[in-house]
């Protein structure tokens, strides 16, 4: 995750980042970073607010529950899945990440 979460922050030093992200199976929100970054992918289980880095050029914020081998690279805290949700909506999005 480190290796990972500090090649989107260097990626990020450069400017914001907007995704125009689609909702997927109900639980997460997906869209391309337009480059490939290093992954770490490990067994967990996502929950809500999670940002995960998914096959090397997707982030991916879930609101929904996942197991799989996935990268964790950030988090959303204190936010439960119907407060995200309700944020996210049920289409597609832009979301523009920053530092």
């Amino acid at each position: 995750m480190i290796i990972s979460t500090q090649a989107l922050k260097e990626l990020l030093s450069k400017g914001p980042l907007t995704i125009d992200m689609q909702d997927y199976a109900n639980m997460e929100k997906v869209g391309t970073i337009g480059q490939s970054l290093p992954t770490n992918g490990e067994p967990i289980s996502t929950e809500a607010g999670d940002i995960i880095l998914y096959q090397c050029h997707n982030l991916v914020i879930y609101y929904g529950n996942n197991s799989w081998n996935l990268t964790r690279i950030g988090k959303i805290e204190n936010v439960t899945s119907e407060e995200l949700l309700a944020v996210l909506g049920d289409g597609n999005i832009s979301v523009t990440f920053s530092l």
